[in-house]
């Protein structure tokens, strides 16, 4: 019984921020820590029912997923279709500033932060950043984030959130418009 005990804290210590970072994208701040409580509940009592059809990581971050989705449905925050499937207006929705894999022809610039001044500027743009993140339609919040920040790869943000291939392109391309948007704002008037 130890020995389970121990390769069960080593499994928590490997995903336990992943697993936040999914919730959270999906349920949000308020539910996350509850619903990856809730998960380790049940991957704890279904772990010997684990057949082997997918990765042990897939198969944890889709009870993850399943329950955070139940719970943002029992919560009532969930967006409508039609507000993900909303267009995106801007200078970047030209698909010219794309490559056809979906990354950038040309990356934004970095940011150098040397001075005092840079910092501060460079803290600001980081809440702009968050700030346009929490206004992005959930599903499209959760792909950026477990792409963009887990890197985590297609197929398994398919099977995680239970969606197509070329949805997960279309949302993950919309979140990059949005956030490059705010930049572009931010870069010419200094704020959000």
């Amino acid at each position: 019984m130890q020995g389970n005990d121990v390769a069960f804290a080593q499994l928590i210590r490997q995903h336990q921020n992943t697993m936040l970072y999914l919730a959270r994208s999906i349920v949000g701040d308020v539910f996350a820590e509850d619903v990856v409580q809730e998960a380790w509940v049940s991957i704890y009592a279904n772990i010997g029912k684990f057949e082997r059809r997918s990765s042990l990581k897939t198969w944890v971050y889709r009870i993850v997923s399943n329950l955070a989705t139940t719970r943002r449905r029992k919560e009532s925050r969930k967006s409508s279709l039609d507000e993900l499937d909303g267009e995106v207006s801007g200078s970047y929705l030209d698909a010219s500033n794309f490559k056809n894999d979906g990354h950038w022809k040309t990356p934004p610039r970095s940011w150098q932060t040397e001075s005092p001044d840079q910092l501060l500027e460079e803290q600001q743009l980081k809440h702009c950043i968050h700030k346009t993140l929490d206004k992005l339609p959930d599903l499209q919040k959760s792909v950026f984030l477990l792409r963009e920040i887990e890197q985590i790869a297609f197929e398994d943000i398919c099977e995680l959130l239970n969606i197509s291939a070329a949805n997960v392109r279309v949302l993950l391309h919309r979140a990059r418009l949005e956030l490059m948007q705010m930049i572009d704002r931010y870069q010419e008037t200094g704020s959000c």
